[in-house]
C-alpha cells in the first residue's frame, strides 16, 4: 500500500499579461511562455480569463491553421465554440463541455465563436491545452473526440460539497470518457462554499490546479484565488484543497515524457527534421483540405 504523504504547493501563479489569439480568444498564456515551469505532457497553456463580448453577425475566432504532434483540448466555461476540421469534424461546445483533438500526423483546423452566441454576444471563458504526444505516437491519424458536461462521469462529494466531473483519468473509481496516450488526470472541480475534495497523483507526475473561479486552500495553508494556476512540488501524492467561496478548479496531472521537444509554431515534434518535414508536408498540402 502506498504511503500518504502530502503533494507540497511550489509556487501560486498570478496571470501573466492577456494577448489575442485571432479576434476570437483573449487569453493568458500560463505556460510555456508566461512561467518556465515543467508540466510535460501539458505544453501548453492558454487560459482565457472570463471577458464580455459584444453582439456580431460575423463570428470572431481564429481562421485555418495547422498542427502536428500533439493535442488539443479546449474546455468551455462560459460561452459557446464552434470546430472544424480538415479530417472531416466538426462539433459545438457550449460551458462545461470539452474538445479533445488530436492533431497527430497533421490536421488544419479552425475555431470560432458559435453563430448563435455571436449573434447575441455575453460572456465568454476558456481554456486550450496543447499535450505532447510520445514520438511513437506523433504520426499516428488524427482523431475528434466531443466531450459533453451531460455525459461526464460526476462524483458527488458529501456534506453538499460540491462535484468532481471526470473528463480523463479516474476520481474514486469513475472513469473519464477521453482517451490518452500517455496517463493523465483531467478534472473539473465543481465545489460549494466549504466543499472538500482530496486528490491522490503519484510523485512523479507533473500537477497544476487552475482556479477558474472563486477561492481556495490547499493543504490547509495555501491560498489561490480566481485566475491563478497552482503548481505542486514533484514529491508526495495528496491534495486536499477547501472552497473558500463557490469555485471551480481544473485539476490536471500527467506522467511526464522525457524526450526532446522541437517546436515551431504549430507543430510540436522530436527533431529539427522532423520540423522541416511537417513544413514541407503543409505547404505541399498534405493535411488536406477545410474550406474557409
Amino acid at each position: 500500500m502506498r504511503e500518504i504523504k502530502i503533494k507540497e504547493v511550489e509556487t501560486v501563479l498570478k496571470a501573466p499579461a492577456p494577448h489575442m489569439v485571432g479576434d476570437g480568444f483573449r487569453v493568458h498564456n500560463f505556460f510555456p511562455s508566461g512561467y518556465e515551469i515543467d508540466m510535460s505532457p501539458f505544453f501548453l497553456m492558454d487560459y482565457g480569463s472570463k471577458i464580455e463580448f459584444s453582439a456580431r453577425k460575423e463570428p470572431r475566432g481564429v481562421g485555418i491553421h495547422p498542427h502536428r504532434g500533439f493535442e488539443t483540448v479546449t474546455i468551455a466555461y462560459h460561452g459557446a465554440v464552434a470546430h472544424h476540421d480538415s479530417s472531416g469534424n466538426s462539433g459545438i461546445i457550449y460551458p462545461g463541455d470539452v474538445q479533445w483533438m488530436t492533431a497527430a500526423s497533421g490536421i488544419l483546423h479552425k475555431e470560432y465563436h458559435e453563430k448563435n452566441y455571436s449573434l447575441k454576444g455575453g460572456p465568454f471563458q476558456m481554456l486550450q491545452l496543447w499535450i505532447n504526444l510520445p514520438a511513437i505516437d506523433k504520426m499516428s491519424k488524427p482523431k475528434y473526440q466531443a466531450i459533453k458536461q451531460a455525459d461526464m462521469a460526476s462524483f458527488v462529494l458529501p456534506n453538499d460539497g460540491g462535484k468532481i466531473e471526470v473528463i480523463a483519468g479516474k476520481f474514486q473509481g469513475l472513469k473519464g470518457n477521453a482517451t490518452t496516450f500517455t496517463p493523465i488526470e483531467l478534472y473539473n472541480a465543481r465545489l460549494n462554499k466549504d466543499g472538500e475534495a482530496t486528490f491522490n497523483f503519484p510523485d512523479h507526475f507533473n500537477t497544476g490546479f487552475m482556479v477558474i473561479e472563486g477561492r481556495i486552500k490547499i493543504n490547509d495553508n495555501e491560498i489561490a484565488d480566481v485566475n491563478s494556476f497552482v503548481h505542486f512540488k514533484n514529491e508526495g501524492n495528496e491534495v486536499k484543497i477547501v472552497a473558500m467561496e463557490n469555485s471551480i478548479i481544473l485539476i490536471l496531472s500527467g506522467e511526464p515524457i522525457h524526450e526532446p521537444i522541437v517546436q515551431y509554431g504549430p507543430f510540436l515534434m522530436n527533431t529539427e527534421a522532423e520540423i522541416n518535414q511537417a513544413i514541407e508536408d503543409y505547404n505541399q498540402g498534405r493535411f488536406g483540405y477545410i474550406e474557409e
